[in-house]
């Protein structure tokens, strides 16, 4: 066991899937003699050589259409984006070819693809550094999209989604990048199962990314107040773990779901419509959503008013729970 951060166990990841396969390559913009923005690659352009690692001209176009066809002739290419707004020029790339071609082929082209996106909030960072377009590619079927919350799961789910078959969208919350955790370097879980990161019997937190942390200190601030949160991180989010979802609903009777995204269109509606229609017997109150507002990612000295915090969680507990809540007005008793 090895205590890294997160940025570390996802770079460390990396070095152990070029070592066991020579078929991964990694490219993206400045990942090279930078080591990247954030330095996730550092050093491994230096160990492995320039034709494993490669700089990339600042064209997300570009990026992925090479990975496609390095992918064609059997390597396992790692693609990284270099912030989450910088997506939407490789969004053609992703969303019609990526996603389509083993379907397109009858099986025959396998598009083992993974992409990399920091993505969220949280670093007082400048337009389009700071979004969560994770909706747009849950949406797209034949893409799996999978984030971590933890250094172990981040070692461990990029080394899966690099020996995956599949194209994978592998979301990394930068804010996150920092957080300090022991990794196991063998450790192994499914990719697409989620976990229930605090047991609880009162209300169930659905949560993914960046907001985990959020939630697990949701449920010790309940805890004093006499309430048992069970929270869940998805890990997956094509395809959802909903029978983990289900369980737990089904004993607490209360689903709060969060996330950074905007509300509208994003994953939570999906999350509360699946669960409703599974557990609508056992559902004390409708699903409350708390994300990010309906409106473009603010400039940073916004961001604090626009991110779901503790506050805004708690207050959709109080909502599922039938207490006073921002929504139903305080009173002044």
């Amino acid at each position: 066991m090895t205590e890294l951060t997160l940025s570390k166990a996802i770079g460390s990841g990396l070095r152990r899937a070029l070592s066991d396969d020579d078929r991964v390559v990694i490219l993206g913009e400045d990942i090279g003699a930078l080591g990247g923005v954030f330095r996730i690659t550092d050093g491994l352009q230096r160990d492995f050589g320039a034709d494993r690692v490669m700089d990339m001209p600042l064209a997300e176009s570009g990026i992925i259409g090479m990975a496609v066809g390095l992918a064609y002739r059997g390597f396992r290419p790692v693609c990284e984006i270099q912030f989450d707004g910088f997506i939407y020029p490789a969004f053609d790339q992703i969303v019609a070819q990526v996603a389509k071609l083993h379907y397109r082929t009858r099986g025959a082209v396998r598009m083992p693809l993974t992409i990399r996106v920091p993505y969220g909030g949280g670093i007082g960072a400048v337009e389009h550094h700071s979004e969560s377009p994770e909706a747009y590619f849950t949406h797209t079927s034949g893409l799996r999209v999978v984030t971590c919350s933890t250094p172990q799961d981040a070692h461990t789910m990029i080394r899966q989604a690099i020996a995956c078959d599949d194209p994978v969208l592998f979301f990394e919350p930068k804010r996150r990048y920092w957080t300090k955790g022991e990794v196991d370097e063998e450790a192994d879980f499914p990719m697409d199962a989620a976990r229930v990161v605090v047991p609880g019997t009162d209300v169930t937190i659905v949560t993914y990314g960046p907001l985990v942390a959020t939630a697990i200190d949701a449920a010790a601030a309940a805890a004093d107040d006499g309430l048992s949160i069970e929270v869940i991180d998805l890990r997956s989010l094509s395809p959802l773990d909903l029978e983990t979802v289900e369980a737990s609903v089904r004993t607490t009777g209360r689903l709060v779901i969060a996330h950074e995204a905007q509300e509208f269109g994003g994953l939570g509606a999906e999350i509360a419509t699946a669960i409703t229609d599974r557990c609508f017997y056992h559902l004390e109150a409708a699903p409350a959503r708390v994300a990010g507002f309906d409106v473009p990612y603010p400039a940073s000295r916004l961001e604090e008013h626009f991110l779901p915090d503790l506050d805004r969680m708690l207050d959709a507990v109080d909502r599922v729970m039938g207490r006073e809540n921002a929504l139903s007005g305080w009173s002044a008793s």
